[in-house]
């Protein structure tokens, strides 16, 4: 029984290591909507007017409130009534993506807060417009400081990739529950597709930690002597 369950796992392998390839897109593309939309946002939180602070603090009250399952089906649904095409892959993205913008503008807020509000005060005194300190002191530096964190919204984010099978998305677990259903090795399958979100957390995270050895600031980074 255990030699048929290795075979089974082998023979399936291709078709579900194409599976994380889905995997790895779709959390690539979360988090690049993460931080197109974090950074603004945390930008907002800290120096908007209060007006824009509580409309961030309510975007990321929902998406940090709602589990996935159901954002993935409110947004099927939301897709449908308004006619746009609805690709499983293309949804997933959108909903990760959203879900991911809230945790990171909170990464990106308190890096902007752990920075000296001086820096500010002394770009003001030299004649620097907020927005021109902003983009070339203030940004610079906390998004240095936000690598430890967005590491951890990496591994968040692939184990929530998991959930996406639901709307069809090919990803492991899709084609893992595939193999499963039509074998009936189903402990065999899933711990093979739980080694193999392992093995992608752990190059993801090492690839994010020599960013971080690259990027870090002396005096804020940890590590530095």
């Amino acid at each position: 029984m255990c030699m048929n369950s290795l075979i089974t796992v082998w023979n399936a392998l291709p078709f579900i290591l194409g599976g994380s390839l889905v995997t790895i897109a779709n959390v690539c593309v979360a988090l690049g909507i993460g931080l197109a939309l974090g950074v603004p946002l945390a930008v907002g939180q800290c120096y908007g007017g209060p007006v824009v602070r509580r409309l961030v603090g309510l975007y990321v009250w929902f998406f940090r409130g709602v589990p996935i399952l159901v954002l993935l089906f409110l947004f099927f649904g939301l897709f449908v009534w308004i006619g746009l095409p609805v690709e499983p892959f293309m949804l997933s993205c959108v909903v990760l993506g959203l879900t991911s913008t809230a945790y990171q503008s909170q990464i990106f807020r308190g890096a902007i807060q752990s920075l000296p509000q001086g820096q500010l005060k002394a770009a003001r005194a030299l004649g620097m417009r907020d927005a021109v300190a902003l983009r070339c002191i203030i940004l610079p530096q906390a998004l240095r400081l936000s690598i430890p964190g967005w590491a951890n919204e990496f591994s968040i984010l692939l184990k929530d990739s998991a959930i996406c099978y639901v709307l069809g998305t090919q990803e492991i677990m899709a084609r893992t529950n595939f193999v499963a259903a039509r074998t009936h090795e189903h402990l065999a399958l899933f711990a093979a597709a739980g080694l193999l979100y392992f093995l992608i957390t752990l190059a993801g995270l090492h690839l994010l930690k020599r960013l971080e050895l690259k990027m870090q600031i002396p005096g804020y980074s940890a590590g530095m002597e």
